[in-house]
């Protein structure tokens, strides 16, 4: 099977909407997915299509997010999310693809580091750890083993620590 991973175009946006639809089975994360993109958290370059024959299969997103210390200064850092695999292609290595392609670009892109609230045995094969290790707390109540974070430069988290401000949009869903 050959997956090919690039940029999503506006092209695409309707087919990402029912990608994420048919992932998830409801509509909220497609939902979000549009808010971002009319969101000043919205990086093109990180918004990410799966394609087998040039038909879309997977997409992953990684928006801007601010991390607020006790002291309110603000450290810019990623969400991952949504990440989506349509069912019949899940299980292949797909999201994993995506996952690196995503991360690649976004250390091309000069970021730091990306936060993911996922499942504890996946996220950890691709390097994320437990974001309390950097006392990086989400700012709702989720166990700490999936609330994490990965590092895209050398101490892209040294000195960093408090809560993750999402963008509205997650709100909003």
């Amino acid at each position: 099977m050959n997956v090919k991973i690039r940029q999503e175009t506006q092209d695409d946006f309707n087919v990402v909407f029912e990608v994420n639809k048919l992932t998830f089975g409801q509509e909220n994360e497609a939902k979000l997915v549009e808010l971002l993109r009319q969101s000043n958290a919205f990086v093109a370059e990180l918004s990410l299509v799966a394609t087998v024959d040039n038909k879309i299969i997977g997409h992953i997103l990684f928006s801007k997010i601010i991390i607020v210390d006790d002291n309110h200064n603000e450290f810019e850092s990623l969400a991952l999310a949504p990440m989506a695999v349509i069912p019949e292609f899940q299980q292949k290595g797909i999201g994993g693809q995506l996952i690196r392609s995503g991360l690649d670009k976004a250390k091309e892109l000069q970021y730091q580091s990306v936060i993911v609230l996922g499942h504890e045995h996946y996220y950890p094969k691709f390097g994320f750890v437990p974001a309390d290790k950097w006392n990086i707390k989400a700012p709702f109540d989720v166990p700490a083993n999936v609330f994490m974070g990965i590092e895209l430069t050398t101490d892209g988290l040294k000195d960093v620590s408090g809560t993750v401000k999402y963008p509205k949009a997650f709100e909003a869903v």
